[in-house]
């Protein structure tokens, strides 16, 4: 018997560091997978189907709303993203934890949906470090970066909304927290529980 994998969600502001925390922390724990959205946006170059995204029509993603397979979806400057609830529930089944990288209001639609997700926000340690970082990237106008700066403090001032609350400034520590989080759900004694069952009927027994 295998216990299910836990759901979590991580949010954050542009800039914050989410995708680099994520993407060392799948480096260092195989028990965990990011889920891959469906989009109706093209394909970049350099993106793999059912890697990078799972790229759809229009008429598909608006099929599979229909059918209510998304877990949370939201329409991005003219294109759709959307989390499948039968991939999820499926890793969770096999043990695998999950992590959700969506926005507050993804968020709210999910906990919606399974309560039992983990919800985890990443802040920058200061406005000027978060715009340092943006401007870092060299992407962006002006214009734009005063535009993610606005949209990062409305963002922001959902935290509360979230079970844990990571700030990253030392990138190291903030790795090191985030872990932690996803370990102590794996030492909770209902998991232990399955994950021992043999040792625990011999010390009883």
């Amino acid at each position: 018997m295998t216990h299910l994998g836990t759901l979590y969600i991580l949010s954050a502001p542009s800039g914050a560091g989410k995708t680099s925390l994520v993407r060392a922390l799948l480096a260092e724990d195989q028990q965990v997978r990011v889920s891959v959205s469906h989009t109706t946006r093209a394909m970049r170059v350099g993106e793999v189907e059912g890697q990078d995204y799972n790229f759809v029509s229009h008429d598909e993603f608006n099929a599979m709303i229909e059918a209510g397979q998304f877990l949370e979806f939201a329409d991005v400057f003219g294109n759709k993203y959307g989390t499948s609830q039968a991939w999820v529930v499926d890793q969770l089944k096999q043990g695998v934890d999950v992590i959700l990288e969506i926005d507050w209001q993804g968020a709210a639609q999910v906990r919606h949906l399974m309560p039992e997700a983990v919800c985890i926000f990443i802040l920058p340690p200061s406005r000027d470090t978060l715009l340092q970082r943006l401007n870092a990237r060299g992407q962006d106008s002006e214009d734009v970066i005063a535009g993610r700066m606005a949209e990062a403090v409305s963002e922001m001032s959902h935290y509360p909304e979230f079970d844990y609350l990571i700030v990253n400034d030392d990138f190291s520590t903030a790795l090191r927290d985030l872990h932690s989080i996803f370990v102590a759900q794996r030492l909770k004694q209902s998991y232990q529980q399955v994950r021992y069952a043999s040792l625990l009927t011999d010390l009883l027994s």
